[in-house]
């Protein structure tokens, strides 16, 4: 505490400037000291908001994933990422949701139940999804089982066109809606129509046992080229020695025109395996794409931090799970068919914003804030003291007047006043100190205005105590009526 402060204290209190006095009242705290402790105040609390802020904005955020049929090979990439996702404390979680299929997954995003979800590309989209990436391409594949070679019975007409399909019965490996529709796609393309074939579904499951009964003269399988349900379908169909016959469709380009959620693709020979090999050459087809899509609403860094995850897993997981290798980036182009996330494109395009980035504009005006703010509070508090300065600046003002006042004094009892009026002065002078209304400067000016007044008090007492009191009194009332 400044020596001037203790003096004055200690003036107040009745003792020696550098006495202690007990009784008194304590030290009051400088309106420095206090600016300290508030601005330390202010910076733990900014502190405090950017951990809390950094705390939920990297904390483990959970996406729910939807995927179907059960044992799909859709929900087997889901549950694989999901625990890898955990093994790697990532920090986005999945919740696998399983559903009856394409189409049911497409509706739980559609109506928010989901945030993400495996979908057919050739199935309606929900509205509110876009593509994160590209999980699959699945290849239409049509085949005619070899002709059964009967004793006495002419062999029938051998399809080798799918023009040669009218009137005959096709089978439809999958429950899916979409594998129908995909046939009848195919078939309207080669003039065929639709309602002239018979079109006979069976659960993938079921397709070699079926197949191996001859349900059907011709069969439509959709998946990847490595499916082992198209390879063992493919299989049962070959009896007597025989192979099957796959029938190209050559128009694959023209039907990727009138319909862009297909691509013209080939099927490489020896695809689905035996020796000699069932495909013994490259047959043409359409493909099409299965894709993990988010919902638009979800926040953008979330899925640029979901995708990242995705590709650095896929890395780590296609040696043992192959169907992760297959993953593909969205495509990031406007005109898509299917528009990728802002998120998913910024991962792509390498624009993936930082946590600096994100929140950098949030730091910067909550900094300003807290400046304006602190900038008001301090205005504000220097409004509310304004009367308790202009007051005290009064008081210090009848000090020095007092000062004059004592030098001139000839009576005893008039000085006693005067020093409890400057001991009243000096309480509320002392007062303003603490409450920060006045700043340490003034405080010692007023140090010097009461040093001064306690010397002539002083003084004017040693002349006064030295005069007869006979002229003690002739003075007083000099003073007070101007006469003898």
């Amino acid at each position: 505490m400044n020596l001037n402060v203790k003096r004055l204290f200690a003036r107040s209190t009745g003792g020696q400037p550098d006495s202690v006095q007990p009784q008194g009242p304590p030290s009051p705290r400088s309106a420095r000291q206090r600016l300290v402790f508030v601005t330390l105040a202010a910076v733990l609390a900014l502190v405090g908001a950017l951990a809390a802020t950094y705390y939920f904005a990297m904390r483990p955020v959970t996406l729910r994933i939807a995927a179907g049929p059960a044992n799909s090979d859709d929900v087997k990439v889901v549950q694989t990422l999901s625990q890898a996702f955990i093994q790697a404390r990532s920090q986005i979680r999945l919740r696998p949701m399983t559903t009856e299929g394409s189409k049911a997954s497409a509706q739980a995003l559609a109506e928010g139940k989901a945030d993400l979800a495996i979908i057919r590309g050739d199935l309606d989209v929900p509205k509110n999804a876009q593509a994160v990436a590209t999980l699959r391409k699945n290849v239409a594949v049509l085949w005619v089982p070899p002709a059964t070679r009967v004793k006495g019975k002419k062999a029938a007409l051998r399809i080798t066109k799918i023009a040669q399909l009218s009137g005959h019965r096709i089978g439809v490996v999958g429950r899916s809606e979409a594998n129908v529709n995909l046939l009848k796609v195919i078939l309207r393309q080669y003039g065929v129509d639709p309602a002239k074939v018979e079109i006979v579904q069976f659960p993938a499951q079921e397709a070699a046992e079926a197949i191996r009964k001859q349900t059907a003269d011709a069969y439509l399988a959709a998946g990847p080229v490595n499916s082992k349900i198209t390879a063992d379908a493919i299989a049962a169909s070959m009896r007597d020695g025989g192979v099957p016959t796959f029938l190209a469709i050559d128009s694959a380009g023209a039907i990727a025109q009138n319909h862009p959620v297909y691509e013209a693709s080939e099927i490489p020979a020896g695809s689905f395996g035996g020796s000699p090999a069932r495909l013994e050459a490259e047959v043409k087809t359409i493909s099409f794409a299965h894709h993990i899509v988010a919902r638009r609403s979800l926040d953008e860094s979330t899925v640029a931090a979901f995708t990242r995850q995705l590709f650095a897993t896929r890395q780590t997981l296609k040696t043992d799970f192959p169907l992760a290798a297959q993953i593909e980036t969205p495509d990031t182009d406007k005109d898509a068919v299917l528009p990728a996330h802002s998120g998913a494109a910024a991962y792509v395009d390498g624009e993936e914003k930082t946590f600096l980035d994100r929140y950098s504009d949030f730091i910067w005006f909550g900094l300003m804030g807290l400046s304006i703010m602190g900038s008001a509070g301090a205005w504000f508090a220097s409004y509310l003291k304004k009367d308790e300065r202009s007051n005290n600046s009064t008081l210090r003002e009848r000090l020095l007047d007092m000062i004059a006042t004592a030098r001139h004094s000839d009576s005893t009892d008039e000085l006693d006043r005067m020093q409890m009026e400057a001991d009243q002065i000096l309480r509320d002078t002392l007062r303003c100190f603490e409450h920060g209304a006045i700043e340490e400067g003034s405080l010692t000016a007023f140090n010097i205005a009461l040093d001064q007044f306690h010397n002539a008090v002083a003084d004017r007492k040693a002349v006064l105590m030295s005069m007869p009191q006979n002229l003690q009194r002739a003075g007083a009332q000099f003073r007070a009526t101007g006469t003898l």
